[in-house]
């Protein structure tokens, strides 16, 4: 049975695979139109393909590239008209280790990929389209921005400053756009392969709803945020953990 047409556009940014990729599935079967980036041109291509290429377009680049937000955000309102829905995935994780011996180059590059660039593409589509006639954004950010994240403190502060972002965008952007984060727990994606791999089992045994999270859980709970049926949500940050943050403090 063919699915029909919502009418509403999405630009989801990181999406070639992993969560972005399960956005854009998820928002897809419901009758969106998509427009996905991503790095890898040739990964994009595979994507579109099975998202529909009637459905879909990819826009490759780097996420931080202001001239790559600007291309992205005019193919996907040349492509389509408009754009409702912007999800800000793209992120990059590229240092293990203390932060007290951080190189800030890295920490340079990971702001830039994780904050700074969705701040560029909410301005960008805004600008060009949600200023007019409204629209959400749904910004993903990690169960690392909300405590202390051991090893992996450049990507976790970078993911709070996206938690206090949807905040501030979501004040000025209101009435017309709605601002709303997810803070996903460990998703079975190769980015964050290095989190389980060899020891899934182990890991899996934190989590009271007894598996990791899978792209799919997160393209459900941005779905919802960027229906009608969280027309009076804003501001918020969605965690979605398997009930991992329940065993908060508990040896």
């Amino acid at each position: 049975m063919a699915v029909q047409d919502s009418g509403r556009v999405a630009l989801i940014t990181g999406a070639s695979r992993g969560i972005g990729y399960g956005i854009a599935e998820a928002l897809v079967a419901r009758g969106d139109r998509v427009c996905i980036t991503g790095r890898n041109a040739d990964a994009l291509e595979e994507a579109v393909a099975r998202l529909g290429a009637d459905r879909a377009i990819g826009v490759a680049g780097k996420a931080h590239d202001e001239a790559h937000q600007a291309e992205a955000v005019e193919r996907t309102v040349e492509a389509f008209g408009r754009v409702d829905h912007l999800v800000n995935n793209a992120g990059t994780n590229p240092v293990f280790g203390p932060i007290a011996e951080l190189d800030l180059n890295v920490a340079r590059k990971v702001f830039e990929t994780n904050v700074l660039s969705a701040l560029g593409f909410a301005q960008r589509t805004w600008a060009a389209w949600q200023k007019e006639h409204g629209g959400t954004i749904v910004n993903i950010a990690s169960l690392a921005g909300l405590s202390a994240s051991p090893f992996i403190g450049a990507y976790g502060i970078s993911k709070a400053a996206m938690v206090n972002l949807t905040l501030q965008l979501a004040h000025e952007m209101s009435p017309g756009v709605r601002v709303n984060a997810i803070a996903p727990a460990v998703v079975k994606t190769k980015f964050a392969a290095a989190l389980y791999e060899g020891r899934e089992e182990e890991v899996v045994r934190r989590y009271p709803m007894g598996r990791l999270g899978t792209p799919e859980d997160i393209g459900g709970a941005a779905a919802f945020l960027t229906s009608d049926d969280s027309g009076w949500i804003t501001g918020q940050t969605l965690v979605v953990d398997g009930g991992i943050f329940l065993n908060a403090g508990v040896e």
